[in-house]
This record gives C-alpha cells, structure tokens and sequence, in this order.
C-alpha cells in the first residue's frame, strides 16, 4: 500500500538521536543531534515547528538551533516552563535550553561523569526530570537546584533508558545492558543486600523484570494501563510486560513481570519504542533495519499485528515520537540527518 510522503527536515551533518514534540505547543519539535554519529565531535540542539501550505501540503520548518561542545542523544521538553527542555550530552553534561533565547544554556550540570544517554520530565511531579549514563547510574533533578536530589546506582551495565511512570509519581523504570527492566520506588531508596564492596553498591529495585539474554535498549509505559510496558533490544524482538505484581511501599521483589506478548518483525536491534497517547494499543518503534513500525497489540482474530512500515530513511531509525495534539501524527528521525513527520 503506497503511503504520502512524509514532511522532511534535514539537518546535514549532524546525524539524529532522538525527537520530541512540545506538551504546550501543537507544532513545536525538537531534535537532539550529532556530528560523526556521537563518536567524537560537536552536536546540536535543532527546533523547528510544522505547518500547512496554501495548497494543504505539511511540511517543516527549522526556527534555530543551538551548538554544544558534544553530541545530543537525548531531550525532553520541561512540563512547567512552555518554552525550557533538556538535553543529554556525550560529554556527561545535562543542559538546560530556554527557546527564546538565542545562545547559551540557561543552566548546566556536570555530575555524570560518563555519556548521558536519556533524559525524561515527569508529567505528573512537573518539577523534576531523570537522568540516564552509561556508567549505570540514574539521577533525579529538578531545574532549582544546582546539584541531583538523588543518585539511584541502578545498575553496573549501561542504562539506555530510565522513564517516570505516567501513572505513579515516584515509581521509575529502567532498562539496561544487563537484559533487565528495574522498577525503583524514589521515596525509599536503599541498597540491594548483595551489593560488594568492589563495585558501587546497587540500589535496591521494588522489581526486576528479566527481560532478554542481550541488552535491553528501549522502554516505555502504556500511557493507559498502569504498570504495563513495552521493552526491546538487540534480540529483534518488542515485548509487552505486565507488572502489576509490583508493590510500591512493601518489600523489595527480586524476579517478577509477565510477558503478555511479543511483536517480531524487525530485521536488527529496536532502538526506540513509544505508546501513542491517543490509543492503548498501539506503539511505535525504530529499529537499525532503517525501518520504523506500527502495531497493535489488540489485533483481532485473523487480523496481523503489524499495522505499518515506515521505511523512507537510509540509516538506523533511531528516535519515534506521537503528536500530544493531534491523533496519528508521528515523528521519526535517523542517523540520514532527516527528520520524518506523517500520518499512521
């Protein structure tokens, strides 16, 4: 089935990592770019709005963008300030950008001291965001203070992701380089009792979900079902996991979650996945096959899970977002330098 093209914004030389629409403004994106793919080199901070011709045609135009010592890899608009977001460097810095100004950050903290590769503002405590490194540590934050309010040793591999549950305002879930999804309870945390003292003692997770023998890369909550996640990684492969064993305030629980589905498809690793915020079933996700993907998780008998396939770009789609505004509306963006908007 052949599709319209979608809306393109180029950003040459600088190879995209990850996009986010505003939760204030119905056009409003950003981009988190890099030079040299994030190896070594400079990045940007892109941000553009879309808009209608005359003729009804969508397409996207870029408003400005920011020059950081070191790549982008992630960004996350505040839920406070309509105009302020976050970014995550290679470099270990955390930035924070107000889009009427023209130059420099407006704050900036250095406690990471390895690549930050996520970042997430909690829509339900809108004061503070979360961070990610590839030193397994997560850190809390909030755009007052000039240092975290709290550091989680979430795991000793890499942490790819850490997202605030839409849901539950002090449950943070996790996804790693150890083939795990940790679940933390922030109003308590405490170490895990088999922590040693030859490596920075583990925090203690309320849950741990066993969820593939390789590295776990992405994750994201149901924006409708509490305590119901997708994750994937480098096995191909997106699994649906209900976690609603868990239990926030109680005991730490080592082993748990149930996977109630698995989308196959992808040819290589899943890079992003994200719910839409319009639907409960169905979800998006970026791959290194160059494709991005549609499903749904409530196909009828007969029907397949696959709902789309997105594939117009030329390198590894690496970053997916829905519109908040407007129902099937999807971002995608890549290492080709180009941004992808259109309709599912």
């Amino acid at each position: 089935m052949d599709h319209p093209s979608p809306a393109i914004l180029c950003t040459p030389g600088f190879a995209q990592n990850n996009v986010a629409w505003s939760p204030f403004h119905t056009t409003r994106i950003a981009i988190a770019t890099s030079a040299n793919y994030g190896i070594v080199g400079n990045g940007r901070l892109h941000v553009a709005s879309t808009f209608l011709s005359p003729a009804g045609l969508a397409g996207i135009k870029l408003d400005k963008f920011y020059e950081t010592q070191d790549g982008l890899y992630d960004l996350a608009w505040s839920e406070v300030h309509e105009n302020q977001l976050v970014t995550a460097s290679g470099d270990g810095s955390i930035k924070l950008w107000d889009v009427m100004l023209n130059t420099l950050p407006i704050r900036a903290w250095r406690e990471h001291t390895r690549e930050v590769y996520g970042v997430d503002w909690s829509n339900i405590k809108k004061d503070q965001f979360v961070s990610c490194c590839m030193d397994g540590s997560v850190k809390v934050w909030t755009p007052e203070h000039p240092r975290s309010l709290t550091t989680l040793q979430a795991h000793h591999a890499c942490v790819y992701q850490a997202l605030l549950s839409p849901h539950q305002p002090d449950l943070l879930a996790t996804c790693s380089g150890d083939g795990t999804l940790r679940f933390f309870d922030l109003r308590s945390p405490s170490f895990a009792p088999t922590s040693n003292t030859f490596t920075a003692p583990l925090s203690a997770p309320v849950l741990t979900v066993p969820a593939a023998p390789s590295e776990e890369i992405a994750l994201d909550w149901n924006k409708y079902r509490p305590l119901v996640l997708a994750s994937a990684g480098i096995d191909n492969t997106v699994k649906i996991w209900d976690c609603r064993m868990l239990q926030l305030g109680g005991s730490a629980q080592p082993i748990g979650g149930k996977c109630e589905g698995r989308l196959s498809g992808h040819e290589y690793a899943i890079r992003k996945l994200q719910w839409s915020p319009h639907r409960p079933d169905l979800l998006a996700s970026g791959s290194y096959d160059m494709t991005c993907r549609i499903w749904t998780i409530n196909a009828s008998p007969g029907q397949k899970d696959l709902l789309r396939i997105h594939d117009s770009h030329t390198e590894f789609v690496v970053g997916c977002a829905w519109s908040l505004f407007e129902e099937g509306i999807l971002a995608t963006c890549s290492w080709d330098c180009n941004l992808h908007i259109f309709r599912v």
